[in-house]
């Protein structure tokens, strides 16, 4: 399948909210991995400002401690909070130079093994919920057809996420399907935690299971999630038919 045809297919995935088992957290899984697999990045992360303004990681295609390390040194400054602030694509094609600047995001970057990063903003009009972080194993510019790509598929994804419910979103609405999302993203964490613990699983076979049971079913993950964590749903229903890890 050539990129122009995987790119359309993409564009009608992250468009297509009526599906019974839709998932806002899905839809930035599908938009990570996109990106990683069609634009010129090696990983890509979608981060969500909470009420505070603080930035929360919705979907990476990374689990590893030191890419969520890379995250987390952002949450307050850096070019994912800059590209927020300003609703502006922040590129920075060469991460060594900028040690002055961000010394803590220098070396974390360094440890997780990436030389630069695009961040832009993921945007509904002209507010800007959060940023889509492109990162590269080597110096320079992401290119400029595939910047325009990166920012048009957050733009998709960021109108369907406004547009999930059968209601139109109102100003107050952005910021409730926000912060349900927000919610959610954690409640998708401690249900992880307890299904690997359980399985005697690491974190990312945890959350495959997860994503198997709720496709097996046609339920979205978050409420199988939810059910695990309030105990309505046992860990051992989420293991039956599932593969040995």
């Amino acid at each position: 399948m050539n990129r122009e045809r995987q790119l359309a297919q993409a564009f009608v995935a992250l468009s297509d909210t009526y599906a019974a088992e839709f998932d806002p957290l899905q839809l930035f899984h599908r938009l990570v991995h996109t990106c990683r697999d069609l634009l010129d990045a090696d990983a890509a992360a979608v981060m969500i400002a909470d009420a505070r303004g603080s930035l929360k990681s919705m979907a990476t295609t990374d689990e590893e401690a030191a890419f969520a390390a890379l995250l987390q040194v952002q949450n307050g400054y850096g070019p994912c909070m800059d590209c927020y602030r300003t609703g502006q694509a922040v590129s920075v094609p060469d991460i060594a130079v900028e040690f002055g600047r961000w010394p803590r995001l220098v070396n974390a970057m360094g440890v997780a093994g990436y030389d630069s990063l695009l961040a832009v903003p993921m945007r509904l009009h002209e507010r800007t919920l959060g940023a889509l972080t492109l990162l590269r194993r080597r110096a320079g510019h992401l290119g400029g057809d595939d910047v325009h790509l990166a920012q048009a598929l957050a733009d998709s994804a960021t109108l369907a996420l406004m547009h999930w419910s059968t209601e139109p979103a109102r100003g107050d609405d952005v910021i409730t399907r926000v912060q349900s999302v927000i919610a959610s993203k954690a409640t998708l964490d401690i249900a992880k935690g307890m299904l690997a613990e359980y399985a005697g699983a690491t974190v990312r076979e945890a959350g495959r299971l997860l994503t198997v049971y709720a496709r097996h079913h046609h339920v979205r993950i978050t409420e199988t999630a939810h059910a695990l964590v309030t105990r309505t749903l046992e860990p051992a229903a989420i293991l039956e038919g599932q593969p040995q890890l």
